[in-house]
């Protein structure tokens, strides 16, 4: 009998690679992904020093308040314009985008492309 890996481990798998061919720097920070069953979450990191420079997630308060759901496309594309007027305000305008391992439609997809309507180039 073939077993399959579990979908979690292809996915941190995946995500390892894409980290061997990109990483941000402080004048292109990596824009990072992070998609659970309840919940999204996205962060702009300088790897160099190891900081995160800005954060958002579907948890936040204000983030929260605005979104009948957090685990749909919806809240997703929120997300994105949020994360990006928060980088804009820092004076971060171009990042490196981390999909983190999840195939880029969908959730992924919304949140990348409200981020770039928003002001961010990647």
């Amino acid at each position: 009998m073939v077993s399959k890996e579990s979908r979690s481990k292809i996915r941190v798998q995946k995500h390892r690679r894409m980290r061997n061919r990109f990483s941000g720097t402080a004048e292109r920070p990596r824009l990072a992904v992070f998609r659970s069953n309840n919940h999204m979450y996205a962060q702009i990191i300088d790897d160099t020093v190891g900081n995160t420079l800005v954060a958002a997630s579907t948890l936040d308060k204000d983030v929260k308040a605005e979104l009948e759901k957090t685990n749909n496309v919806e809240a997703a594309a929120y997300l994105g314009k949020v994360i990006a007027k928060k980088a804009l305000d820092k004076g971060i305008t171009t990042v490196v985008f981390d999909r983190g391992g999840f195939i880029y439609q969908g959730k992924i997809a919304a949140l990348a492309d409200a981020a770039r309507e928003a002001g961010l180039e990647f």
